[in-house]
């Protein structure tokens, strides 16, 4: 088994037009978490999430940013972009995030589209299908402005290596 890592709450970045983050529009919030069963208070177990501290190889964390307009203003062509946090893989299907259209990079985020239209080279040039441990980024494009006062939240989830 390999020696447990530490997870540190990962590095996003925030994409939007330079106008809108110049003044401040969109408040962010990082969280990293596990879910944990746990006995509540009449003695059944229910799953808690927890933050995520130190795991061990193969355990899943699940990484929200939560986000919130703040300004008066309406946040135009509004995009989160999260780089893979080191040492993870992402799990297949687990991006969530309404009112957005979610993409993956396995470029380092010089480009960005959907699973099905990745893909990666060997060492002899090949070309293969990207997997989930392929990716190196994740983005949330809003399909909309967001108003004034408007937020949510956007996760996916990785599995420490």
């Amino acid at each position: 088994m390999k020696a447990s890592k530490i997870i540190l709450i990962w590095t996003l970045l925030l994409v939007l037009p330079a106008a809108a983050l110049a003044q401040g529009h969109i408040e962010l919030q990082s969280v990293a978490e596990v879910e944990r069963e746990v006995m509540n208070e009449e003695g059944k177990i229910e799953i808690k999430r927890l933050p995520a501290g130190k795991v061990v190889p193969g355990t899943e964390v699940i990484f929200s940013q939560r986000y919130q307009n703040i300004s008066k203003e309406t946040a135009e062509n509004a995009v989160i972009t999260n780089p893979m946090p080191e040492h993870m893989v992402y799990a297949q299907g687990s991006a969530d995030g309404s009112g957005t259209r979610i993409t993956f990079s396995v470029d380092n985020g010089k480009s960005y589209n959907i699973p099905a239209k990745l893909f990666v080279y060997d060492a002899a040039g090949r070309k293969y299908p990207a997997r989930p441990k392929d990716y190196t980024h994740i983005r949330w494009t809003f399909e909309n402005p967001l108003p004034p006062g408007a937020r949510g939240a956007v996760s996916f989830r990785a599995i420490l290596e």
